[in-house]
Order: structure tokens, then sequence, then C-alpha cells
């Protein structure tokens, strides 16, 4: 009696993780990254082989320095005045999608300016956010609190962390060979787990 009470609790709750992917159409799933050297989109694109969807790049009006000491001061003082960098990247009919992936790479321990704002000017009340990081192995810091935070009413599901490139050291894209079948593995179990497969 008891095997099968728990063998009941282990197919509902299975049940209710398949429900998402059992629901959602594939042309509802939208994947927006950031990526400034290609470790993020390289993740937005084994998403987008597992479960379909439509992937945008952001991009900004004014593109960050090439220059990493000049971007990483940029970003410090655009974090400390609450700046929001215009985004060139326009999507039309965001009321169409169900399910959005938002993509970003930690940077100064925090969600990069760029995406917060691809929150602020886009609702996305009543979705289902997901959020995926690469970071440069201190992991994703306040990022996916500040999901939660500028999607407030919003489903924000189990966020996606792994390390990529360090751009400080002169490591730029990381993800080929033995990297790539790792984080395509690990992205797997992750849309699983949450339910999307």
């Amino acid at each position: 009696m008891l095997f099968t009470a728990f063998f009941g609790l282990i197919s509902c709750s299975s049940k209710s993780q398949n429900t998402i992917a059992k629901n959602v159409n594939k042309e509802n799933i939208l994947i927006v990254y950031l990526s400034r050297t290609n470790n993020t989109k390289a993740v937005a694109e084994i998403i987008q082989q597992n479960v379909g969807g439509k992937l945008v790049a952001l991009e900004l009006q004014k593109p960050y320095p090439e220059n990493y000491k000049a971007t990483v001061q940029q970003v410090v003082d655009e974090n400390a005045n609450g700046y929001l960098p215009p985004l060139k990247t326009k999507i039309d009919s965001i009321e169409k999608y169900d399910v959005v992936f938002v993509g970003f790479p930690t940077w100064d321990m925090k969600m990069p300016p760029p995406m917060k704002s691809f929150l602020h000017q886009y609702d996305l009340s009543g979705k289902t956010i997901i959020p995926f990081n690469t970071n440069a192995g201190y992991g994703v810091g306040s990022g996916f609190e500040t999901v939660r935070k500028l999607c407030p009413n919003s489903k924000v599901l189990e966020g996606f962390s792994t390390k990529g490139g360090i751009e400080r050291d002169g490591v730029f894209f990381v993800m080929k060979g033995e990297k790539e079948k790792q984080a395509q593995d690990e992205v797997r179990k992750w849309l699983q787990k949450i339910g999307m497969l």
C-alpha cells in the first residue's frame, strides 16, 4: 500500500512537470539572450535545438566598447546609476509568446544592464520566464533574483548556469569539443527537470 502511494506520488509529480512541454506550442517560445563572447549564444542555441522557439539576440543602439576594461567601467557606472541602455532589438507581438527564456552572462556579479532594459521594456505578465546564464566561474550572482524581481507577475522557473569564458584572462569562446557536449547534456537534464522536455 505504501509502495502504491509512493508510486502514485511519483506519477503525479512527473505528470505536473511535463505539463509545460505538452501545453506549449514551439511557436509560442521565445529565447532572448545577450552574449558578448558567444558562450551564452551557444547555450541559447542548445535550448532552441531541444525545445524549438524563436531565437533573438539583444543588441544595443550604442554597443559596448571592444575594450574589456572600458566595458567593465561602463557597466559599473550603469549599475550604480540604474541606467537602462536603449535596445536596437525590437520584438514584435510579445503577447503571442507563452514561454520566454532569458539568457545573459554575469557582469559585475549582476544581470547585465541590457537584459534589465529588455525586462523593463516588455510586459511579460502571465508568462513563464526561464533564466539561463554563463559566467567566469563565480556563479550567477544576483541575476536570477533580478529576473524574479523584474517579473513579479510571471511564473519564473529554476534557472540554468554554466561556466563560460573568462574575458578578463583572454579566454573567450569555450563552447566547443568536450565543453559543448557537457553543456548539451546539462541543458537537456535541466530542461527535463523543469518540465520543458
